[in-house]
């Protein structure tokens, strides 16, 4: 089954401009899957997950790229880094064929883009894809307009869905995006995504960092996805762990490079120094970080104590695939100063700041949007804002502030 993704015409724009391109992602996010949807008749496919395949790169790497030739599609290029220095020859020697092109997918970033950085610099396009977008599940694709909180835009994209009810966002949020649970829904989700833990510490993981002790790994994994949605904290989250802190800053850094995690830095301006240095955490699965927290239903997930943090990572999340998968690094940040004045997320376009609250309620008013005036201070021009709810409809809350349901992301 495919489900046809927002990135497809990013890609395809970019692909005859780059001879090389490296589609990068977590496991399961559907990297081999489009480009085999999108290659054409004459390009070759070739994975690296096959040993025979993978020894013979490793052995030979001139002889693999004369047996698969180009237009070709590479599959896990990180498991035969040599290759790169070969293509790199390759690319060099026929700069003026256009149909010099190698297509190269890696879920390993850690090792991968230092290679790619030496061998091919100048001449490799670095696409990244994330697991399905709400927009995606909607059939939505074509719309590749990156979020932003701009009414004509969003009353559009509520048109085009009825508002979700609470259990319905839930149920979205407890399943998550990976392209192999939500096409499937018949598989049962557990043991899913306990294989794909397994698979990703033992064929990842252990090649990246070579960690020891896979159990503390995995403590480490559910103590961190505890924290989604909350100011990282290295000294706590290690402790909780049982691990040290250069440890859990190492293991943190593995899961930010592997697409498991992302970091929200915080604005920073140099109008005021009283604003905190420390990034948010957030899961860019919520269906993994709620399996690994322990939340086994949409119901339970609602009702517990992650609720608020789990919405807030949803939100962000779905923020984050609409610039990623439109071929753009996402501009955002989060603001919070050391009084406690907080605003969930800054979203920073052509010099002016989009603030945007996450607000479980169904009733947003102005003590949803207080913090927003604090932007004042920072010398900034401000655009319009956003509390992203569970209402039903937009509802202006000011002059340039609005409340949209999240069917609007």
């Amino acid at each position: 089954m495919y489900l046809n993704r927002t990135l497809e015409s990013f890609w395809m724009g970019i692909s005859g401009k780059y001879p090389v391109l490296l589609l990068t992602g977590p496991r399961q996010s559907g990297k081999t899957t489009l480009l085999k949807h999108l290659k054409s008749k004459d390009r070759a496919y070739v994975t690296l997950d096959s040993i025979a395949e993978r020894e013979l790169a490793r052995r030979d790497p001139a002889l693999f790229l004369q047996r698969f030739g180009s237009p070709v599609i590479i599959d896990e290029i990180q498991y035969a880094p040599d290759l790169l220095s070969e293509i790199k020859v390759i690319v060099d020697r026929n700069r003026s064929e256009k149909e010099i092109s190698f297509w190269l997918t890696g879920s390993q970033k850690f090792h991968l883009m230092k290679g790619v950085s030496e061998s091919l610099a100048g001449r490799v396009g670095i696409v990244n894809i994330l697991g399905l977008s709400q927009r995606e599940l909607m059939h939505k694709s074509s719309d590749d307009i990156p979020f932003l909180p701009e009414t004509s835009i969003l009353e559009e994209r509520m048109k085009e869905q009825p508002c979700m009810g609470l259990m319905d966002l839930y149920k979205r949020i407890w399943k998550g995006s990976l392209p192999g649970l939500v096409l499937y829904p018949d598989r049962e989700m557990e043991f899913y995504l306990d294989s794909y833990m397994t698979t990703y510490i033992l064929r990842d993981i252990r090649d990246l960092s070579r960690i020891g002790d896979e159990i503390a790994f995995m403590r480490f994994v559910k103590a961190a996805a505890a924290r989604t949605g909350q100011l990282l904290n290295m000294s706590d989250l290690a402790k909780d762990a049982d691990v040290s802190h250069g440890t859990a800053r190492n293991w943190i850094s593995i899961l930010e490079t592997t697409g498991i995690v992302y970091m929200l830095s915080p604005y920073h301006s140099n109008i005021t120094k009283r604003i905190i240095k420390t990034p948010k955490l957030y899961f860019l699965d919520t269906g993994l970080c709620s399996h690994l927290t322990g939340w086994s239903s949409p119901k339970t997930l609602e009702a517990g104590a992650m609720t608020g943090h789990i919405l807030e990572t949803w939100v962000i999340s779905e923020i984050i695939k609409s610039y990623i998968h439109a071929g753009k690094i996402p501009p955002i940040f989060f603001y919070r100063d050391r009084d406690g004045k907080e605003i969930d997320l800054l979203i920073e376009k052509d010099g002016i700041l989009y603030p945007v609250e996450i607000k479980k309620t169904a009733s947003p008013g102005e003590k949803d949007i207080r913090n927003f005036r604090v932007l004042k201070n920072i010398g900034r021009k401000i655009g319009n804002g956003a509390v992203i709810c569970l209402a039903e409809n937009h509802l202006p809350l000011s002059n340039n502030i609005t409340a949209y349901p999240v069917t609007a992301l």
